[in-house]
């Protein structure tokens, strides 16, 4: 830096001051440590895990919200004729949330991400989900009863039966439950573009690779299909609902949702996985597991 020094004769000569700066040095490594520590567990970035029945709501609202343009989901709430958009939203995020609960008591939830950016439900070879304990303890004995007539023969006469039916037409009487479905798999907005559905599908499938068992999951756009086509699964067939007409030849108009029925066989051997695309969302409609309340419904009539 410089000054200019007056030589008392109208003409000044320039002088260089010098002026010392003080430049901290590198902070001790504890309060490096301190500085970065973050109260989120490490490892919930990058890895899997499992999500316990007390997580069960924030799992739940984080598929609501992966799940709020789809057009399974909108099919399902939309038979509440006359309801507003807040009482389907708050509809919607219930379904999750019974749904979320009964697979944390009797199936497996897992999740990625600080804030369970990803979540996968599963049922798993021998699982049940449709036990009557797991449909008291979840909550899901509430549904029918949130329901409109509508609403209950969209879920329980027409998709539940039409997935229980299906399945067991794919994979056969032998291997029905004895295979790893993938319920559903959900990317929240802000999670997407992280690959957190490719590590959720990833972890899964080595699992079953290693017991030799097949993977099954139903699927409602042609973006998806082809992301799971990237780790194996392939197309079986598609499934309908909200036909008109006679549901053959007679239809009069296009359905409201279809559903592609898809299947990874297991690979032996040291085959690496095909890894998919990071930026996916590679969501899968809500579903509603036919079981024991759905019997409930049928043996009372309505």
């Amino acid at each position: 830096m410089e000054q200019l020094a007056d030589n008392g004769n109208g003409t000044a000569t320039s002088v260089a001051v010098m002026v010392a700066v003080e430049t901290p040095g590198p902070l001790p490594a504890k309060q490096q440590q301190l500085r970065q520590r973050s109260l989120v567990p490490r490892g919930w970035e990058d890895h899997v895990r499992a999500v316990g029945i007390d997580e069960h709501k924030e799992a739940a609202l984080s598929l609501a919200q992966a799940f709020a343009r789809d057009d399974l989901a909108m099919y399902l709430v939309d038979g509440e004729v006359g309801s507003s958009d807040e009482e389907k939203w708050r509809l919607h995020v219930d379904i999750f949330r019974y749904l979320v609960a009964a697979h944390c008591y009797s199936g497996a939830v897992t999740t990625i991400g600080p804030d369970y950016e990803g979540v996968a439900l599963w049922v798993l070879p021998g699982q049940n989900t449709d036990e009557w304990m797991t449909t008291l303890r979840s909550g899901m004995w509430r549904l029918p009863w949130q329901l409109s007539a509508e609403g209950r023969r969209r879920y329980y006469g027409e998709l539940m039966p039409l997935l229980h039916d299906t399945k067991r037409e794919v994979l056969g009487p032998a291997r029905e439950e004895d295979c790893y479905y993938l319920v559903y798999l959900g990317t929240r907005p802000s999670g997407r573009g992280r690959g957190y559905a490719r590590k959720l599908i990833e972890q899964m499938a080595a699992r079953a690779d290693a017991e030799g068992r097949a993977m099954y999951l139903e699927s409602s756009s042609a973006k998806n299909n082809l992301y799971y086509k990237k780790f194996g699964f392939e197309v079986k067939k598609d499934i309908h609902l909200g036909i008109s007409g006679d549901g053959g030849s007679q239809m009069t108009a296009p359905p409201a949702v279809t559903l592609t029925i898809m299947v990874r066989e297991p690979r032996h051997g040291s085959g690496k996985l095909l890894a998919g695309s990071a930026s996916s969302s590679a969501v899968i409609p809500i579903k509603l597991s036919p079981g024991s309340f759905g019997k409930v419904i049928m043996r009372e009539g309505n």
